[in-house]
């Protein structure tokens, strides 16, 4: 069985809290490091949307895409 290693997050994480806080606190740190991935992930999205010149239409042809492998009965 192979063990994961933590990441350098994780980590430095572990440093900074090592001590317990309330739950309050903790939800707000939730909080404040969900919407620092969320704003993370938007930035590059938007990075993606202007490289590829992508506009609604080409969201909208993907979602009407169908991209299922047909059935193949045995």
């Amino acid at each position: 069985m192979q063990t994961a290693r933590l990441s350098n997050l994780q980590l430095e994480l572990i440093k900074v809290f090592s001590y317990q806080v309330p739950d309050k606190q903790l939800l707000e740190i939730k909080d404040i490091l969900a919407a620092y991935f969320a704003d993370t992930l938007s930035k590059e999205m938007d990075k993606l949307w202007d490289e590829n010149n992508w506009t609604d239409e080409t969201m909208d042809s993907w979602l009407n895409e169908d991209l299922r492998t047909p059935y193949q009965p045995k």
